[in-house]
């Protein structure tokens, strides 16, 4: 029995997903061991972060050309090459060769979001939208638990350098996958359009994307709530296992917790997808998921530093559960507000916006700690996401009231 298209698109766009947060999560969870055999500071690695963020927004503002062109499977192939490159470049231990690899990483992701949500805008049921966002968006913290799963013990065995390059191996094998789809699914694709850099590098170019968040406020508010979102989980993904293991915690016991932290996300990007689907409400939902994710955050900063490793899993736990699912919510409801000719693009534009939390936060949270330690940091990372929710609410409020 042939399987439904949308199973279909769901399945190659999830598994696109999922190896590149595996790929991209893997120098988080070496960061101890990264920066220790490189002479850095530990913080540090919210550079190498706010690098690989700064490659997806770049590809974001000025990527259309080529989604267009190749379509959105072969681009997805594209990423996962560079992915590649940028793994046997980070395998090499040298800092500024990791610099390279971190702005590498950043583009090759940077074709996933708005290539997953053409291919799933055009394929999935409409009642279903945000439950199948959802799980294609939960191949995100799947590819991040499985990078604290077995990247970290690996490390541990055998230096990080042959742990960072368990993903190349990761994105050949997708890269491979993919390629039967492509008849399927890129048929839609503009072969005229021009990709050549003067076409490509230009204010057009980015300003096209853009324009489609104008004269929808809703999407607007959506995306400045999804970039407080952004602020927060970069900032929990990216110094959490450096965190705990400052406080004294083994490398493997901190590679679980964070395991734990990530496979919440994978659950909850599911369950709470479904619910709204539901409730019809998603940018309700989301606006109270900020406000528990935010008490999540500030528990997690300021939890005692002599915790068993359940308790501190449980914490790290539901900081995944609230703070990073919120993803396949929002990108359903840009779907759901974009022209459909426009989704890509506003999945682009949208995101860019939303990366650029990804960018910024990390470097801040690296800037704070030498002068307030890495609590304090944290807790500030709480209270603008509560600022931003409350905002949200106000604006949800006057909307229902018109």
């Amino acid at each position: 029995m042939k399987s439904p298209v949308w199973l279909v698109a769901l399945s190659a766009t999830m598994l696109a997903q999922t190896i590149s947060s595996f790929m991209g999560q893997c120098l988080p969870v070496v960061a101890p061991l990264l920066t220790a055999s490189t002479g850095v500071a530990p913080e540090r690695i919210g550079n190498l972060s706010s690098l690989t963020s700064l490659g997806s927004v770049l590809f974001l503002a000025f990527g259309s050309p080529y989604l267009a062109r190749f379509g959105p499977v072969r681009s997805l192939q594209m990423g996962s090459a560079v992915a590649i490159v940028a793994m046997a470049v980070a395998a090499l231990g040298w800092w500024p060769a990791l610099v390279a690899s971190a702005l590498l990483l950043g583009l090759s992701y940077g074709p996933t979001p708005p290539s997953g949500s053409r291919i799933l805008a055009a394929t999935a049921p409409k009642q279903h939208r945000s439950l199948i966002f959802s799980i294609k968006q939960a191949g995100a913290p799947a590819g991040g638990a499985l990078a604290g799963l077995i990247v970290a013990p690996v490390a541990v065995a055998f230096g990080w350098n042959w742990a960072v390059l368990l993903a190349v191996a990761a994105g050949g094998i997708t890269l491979v996958a993919l390629n039967p789809l492509r008849k399927m699914m890129d048929v839609e694709r503009d072969t005229t359009r021009s990709i050549h850099p003067r076409d490509v590098f230009r204010l057009e170019t980015l300003l096209a994307p853009i324009r489609t968040l104008k004269g929808t406020p809703m999407m607007v508010s959506l995306t400045f709530l999804a970039f407080s979102f952004s602020c927060t989980q970069g900032t929990l993904y990216s110094f959490s296992v450096t965190y705990l293991t400052q406080r004294g915690m083994s490398l493997t016991d901190a590679g679980f917790a964070y395991a734990c932290l990530q496979s919440a996300g994978v659950f909850a990007r599911i369950l709470l997808g479904w619910f709204a689907d539901r409730t019809g409400r998603p940018a309700a939902n989301l606006t109270a998921q900020a406000y528990v994710a935010a008490a999540c955050v500030a528990v997690y900063a300021f939890m005692p530093l002599d915790l068993p490793l359940w308790i501190v899993a449980l914490v790290t736990t539901a900081c995944g559960f609230f703070g990073a699912s919120w993803n396949g919510i929002y990108m359903a409801e840009v779907a759901r507000l974009a022209p459909p000719e426009n989704v890509a693009d506003a999945t682009s534009a949208s995101t860019l916006f939303t990366f650029l939390g990804y960018v910024l936060a990390p470097s801040l949270f690296a800037f704070a700690v030498p002068f307030w330690g890495w609590r304090w940091p944290y807790a500030m990372v709480a209270v603008q996401l509560t600022v931003m929710a409350m905002i949200q609410t106000v604006l949800l409020v006057r909307a229902r009231t018109r």
